[in-house]
């Protein structure tokens, strides 16, 4: 009789057009808490880019409640491991939603996970974003409670390969790329840069994903005569067909995702990644820019923490504070199709940690601005080139 009463006194409140308390509406919201949640690969080789961006959302998290939380109320994050395996995701995206009962997502894990848990998210209609994957399918169509905080591959790889392609005019091309949608995405990027730059291909090839010898695709490069080559790999397979060509004497400019610009990849490349270049919307740590996130990350994260830092930090903090300031401007009424909303009208939001990030009610693909980096093996990262 008592929840009938309630729920009879909400309804009236409502058909008065007075707002009812968010945490009499919505799951994850009480009056002193907002609990979010991220599905990530915390464990196995992804958790390089996992625990990373996992530490950048706990920074957010931090400064956040350090200024008070959001409306008095204080953020809590939990976090579920999937190990990269698309049916450990839907199982923890499950239990963020049901048993934890989270508000929102900083994450949905990558291409394959994010695919495979998609019709949860869109069931639930819960706030969620994507700044480790941004494949297609998170945006094209437009999903009103899916924010992908990244660039389109297929984008990002045509814009390398078109700045690689004037640095290094009227070379012949190599192309190597994995057999799954990440390097469909690859080579439609590099078709598009050669079919616009008239660049001349010479090697193409598919391999196998989670394929570690590529002595033999490596050596049909250097028999084909390519003088530049477009490495499609994700993080270890790249570092192998650098590490391969400076093996067999054949030092050519190489061409690697974004998704590689971390420095333990760096670090495994060595000398051998003195002609390694790639694109980036993510500011470097040695950045002007960059100065005050590299700060807050000092303020927040133990010593052990600072060491496991990666660029996937970076876009890990830049999301859940483009979530966070749709959170704010909802006020005390916190709701998910109030935050949907929100998000969608974030524009040119200055984080500190990358190129301003923008949404719209038909575009929840960030794509921020691109710049050219180039690997230095004496520093093991990478370096700005004008």
């Amino acid at each position: 009789m008592k929840h009938k009463l309630l729920r009879l006194a909400a309804a009236s409140l409502l058909a008065a057009g007075v707002a009812v308390p968010a945490s009499a509406q919505q799951q994850g919201v009480t009056d002193t808490e907002i609990v979010i949640g991220d599905i990530l690969p915390l464990t196995g080789p992804p958790a390089m880019l996992g625990v990373a961006h996992n530490l950048g959302v706990k920074v957010a998290v931090a400064e956040a409640n350090a200024n008070g939380g959001i409306h008095g109320r204080k953020l809590r994050l939990v976090s579920e491991d999937d190990g990269y395996v698309p049916s450990r995701t839907i199982q923890g995206v499950r239990k963020l939603l049901n048993s934890d009962k989270v508000f929102a997502f900083t994450s949905i894990s990558g291409t394959a996970q994010a695919q495979a848990a998609m019709s949860l998210f869109k069931q639930a209609g819960v706030p969620a974003m994507a700044p480790i994957t941004t494949y297609e399918g998170l945006y094209k169509p437009t999903i009103k409670n899916v924010f992908a905080v990244g660039y389109d591959m297929r984008e990002a790889v045509y814009g390398l390969v078109v700045q690689m392609a004037e640095r290094y005019p009227g070379k012949k091309w190599a192309l190597i790329s994995q057999d799954d949608d990440y390097g469909e995405n690859v080579r439609d990027g590099f078709e598009r840069a050669a079919k616009e730059k008239k660049l001349e291909l010479v090697s193409s090839q598919i391999f196998k994903k989670g394929q570690s010898d590529f002595s033999s695709e490596i050596l049909k490069v250097k028999q084909a005569g390519a003088e530049a080559l477009m490495a499609g790999g994700v993080l270890g397979e790249n570092v192998t067909m650098v590490k391969e060509l400076e093996r067999i004497g054949h030092k050519i400019p190489v061409g690697v995702t974004y998704v590689s610009r971390v420095p333990a990849s760096a670090k495994m490349m060595g000398s051998a990644g003195e002609n390694v270049y790639t694109v980036d919307y993510v500011y470097l740590e040695s950045a002007p820019e960059a100065k005050g996130f590299m700060e807050k990350l000092d303020r927040h994260l133990s010593a052990e923490e600072r060491t496991r830092v990666n660029r996937y930090s970076f876009t890990g903090y830049a999301a859940a504070r483009a979530l966070f300031a749709a959170m704010e401007r909802c006020g005390k009424a916190l709701t998910w199709d109030c935050t949907n909303v929100e998000l969608a009208k974030v524009s040119k939001l200055e984080t500190g940690a990358m190129t301003p990030i923008s949404f719209s009610a038909t575009n929840h693909l960030a794509a921020p601005k691109l710049f050219l980096l180039k690997a230095d093996p004496a520093t093991s990262t990478y370096k700005l080139m004008q």
